[in-house]
């Protein structure tokens, strides 16, 4: 089959005669347009990239703030690379590379690969007037960062920093911001370097103290104290002002604080203690292995997370959650075995009990070392009790709030056991009258095995949660036998409201004593109210009701 010719127009013909003509000048044009960002970031930053290979501190600091105020993606790699020591420069031809993590080294003005970099290449130096450049500029380049959490980092750097380079830019990222918390860490950092700085009008420093003072913590008394003599009066007056209303606002969160940890302290207390109430009010027993029993529980949590370390690491925020029920039996079951072989036998005779429990805690002691040695052993804490978070100026942990909500849960189930269940009732009736108890049949030989057991296991689940916040030793249970009986006779013994009462009472004095007076001597203090307070209520605060006990 033929084609036909096809037939063109004079128009057209003219048209593709043109078309090799114009194909260059195109060419041209895209070539000019398409790199034209990179080459003007490139001869924009050239000349500040320059004053690097100067091998000078006051140069470099100069070039990070003139980087800081250019807010383009390549100097921020920049400063990441000076500050991680990626940055060097050839001495000979002065020239400024950055060396990528893999090896390659590219222009560090303009970004691009350089394909034979030279061989004698020297780092930029950093002393410590530079790496708080550094700082600084990267925290003014990450302002305008699409991530919120970038930026509030990023308003720290600059708060921390006060580098006025970034003023600029920390006024375009207020005015674009969108999302409240991030905008008011940006405003202030924008008052802690406009609060001294001498260009700023009055009006804004007043502002800038104002702000400070309403933020209330150590950083913000350390930044109105800084005001210097030069200020103007009525900026001086109101840094002075704001200074006054910082240290009222710091002083009550300090004592809130204190009372937090003193909370904490007593909910330690009300574990240790709490099991020892049980046991010292039905049986009378001065049981000094009580502490022991404590260092078992935590033990257990020990054997158990190394055991999940080894076998199954997938378990491990589990790991309490498994070293409860079995420090609980195990403690228990040494309990029981400790009344049944040595108490039992003592019942009657105080002394003789203080000095067979004493050796029996010795014995627990040394047994544990001989196992596992005499040195702390790690006990790790799971995701969900680490960390912590701020209330106000006041930091709270995670474990130490876990302990207090544990305490309170094991003393209500324990309050719950005791009023609600057959086994309670026989303790209740033991504690207030033995004898009568014994006549109307019940066993108050097993009863005390099993309220020794139960008082041991409590003290064996103690030590799981203390092994989060002390160290796990042989010596764990003698630092809270003393606070133990302590709290005991405060409360009343054998009484377990007294006991939480008494714990949370010496908890919180302890840690308000320990400012004021020290650590030895608050808690001197502390034993010399216990023995007047004794004096005058002999059965503590609040004292059992029966015929036994008020004999």
């Amino acid at each position: 089959m033929k084609m036909l010719p096809m037939k063109m127009s004079p128009q057209l013909r003219r048209r593709l005669f043109l078309l090799p003509l114009l194909l260059p000048a195109l060419l041209l044009i895209l070539a000019a347009v398409g790199p034209a960002p990179a080459r003007a970031q490139g001869a924009d930053l050239a000349p500040i990239v320059a004053k690097f290979a100067n091998d000078s501190y006051g140069d470099t600091a100069d070039a990070l703030a003139a980087l800081s105020a250019t807010g383009s993606d390549q100097a921020a790699a920049i400063v990441a690379a000076l500050a991680e020591g990626r940055l060097v420069f050839d001495p000979s031809t002065k020239a400024v590379f950055i060396r990528t993590p893999s090896g390659a080294v590219t222009d560090a003005a303009t970004g691009a690969a350089v394909a034979r970099p030279p061989a004698a290449l020297t780092a930029v130096r950093a002393n410590n007037r530079v790496r708080r450049a550094i700082e600084a500029a990267s925290g003014a380049l990450s302002l305008l960062n699409p991530d919120a959490g970038k930026r509030r980092a990023a308003a720290a750097a600059v708060f921390k920093s006060r580098d006025a380079a970034a003023l600029e830019t920390l006024d375009t990222a207020i005015a674009k911001e969108q999302v409240p918390d991030v905008k008011a860490a940006f405003e202030d950092a924008r008052a802690a370097i406009l609060i001294n700085a001498p260009s700023a009008s009055e009006a804004d420093r007043l502002a800038a103290v104002k702000r400070i003072a309403a933020r209330g913590d150590q950083e913000s008394l350390a930044m109105l104290r800084a005001v210097p003599a030069d200020a103007p009066a009525p900026v001086k007056a109101a840094a002075a002002a704001g200074i006054a209303a910082v240290e009222r606002n710091l002083a009550f969160w300090n004592v809130a604080q204190n009372i937090w940890y003193g909370l904490s302290l007593g909910s330690v207390l009300l574990l240790a203690a709490i099991g020892l109430a049980i046991t010292f009010g039905v049986m009378g027993v001065i049981n000094m292995a009580h502490g022991e029993m404590v260092m078992l529980g935590a033990y257990t949590t020990f054997v158990v997370q190394e055991i999940i370390r080894n076998s199954a690491p997938w378990l491990f925020d589990w790991s309490l959650t498994i070293a409860l029920p079995l420090a609980f039996v195990f403690t228990g079951l040494v309990g029981i075995l400790i009344e049944r072989t040595v108490i039992r036998f003592l019942y009657g005779r105080p002394l003789e009990t203080l000095l067979a429990t004493w050796g029996v805690s010795l014995i627990l002691q040394q047994a544990v070392r001989t196992v596992f040695g005499p040195t702390n052993q790690e006990v790790g804490a799971p995701s969900w009790m680490s960390g912590a978070f701020q209330v106000g100026q006041m930091s709270i942990t995670y474990n130490r709030l876990w302990i207090i909500v544990f305490s309170l849960m094991v003393f209500f189930a324990l309050l719950l056991i005791l009023k609600r269940t057959s086994l309670g009732l026989y303790v209740r009736a033991v504690t207030q009258n033995r004898r009568m108890a014994a006549a109307m049949g019940i066993r108050t030989g097993r009863i005390d095995a099993l309220t020794f057991g139960l008082g041991s296991g409590i003290a064996g689940i103690a030590g799981v949660a203390l092994s989060q916040i002390d160290n796990v030793s042989p010596n764990l249970g003698q630092g809270y036998i003393i606070d133990s009986f302590m709290v005991v006779v405060f409360g009343g013994v054998g009484n377990l409201w007294g006991t939480l009462v008494g714990a949370f009472t010496l908890g919180v004095a302890n840690k308000l004593l320990e400012p004021v007076a020290g650590a030895v001597l608050g808690k001197i203090l502390l034993l010399v109210f216990i023995i007047l307070f004794i004096q005058k209520r002999p059965r503590g605060l609040f004292a059992l009701k029966g015929r036994a006990v008020e004999s």
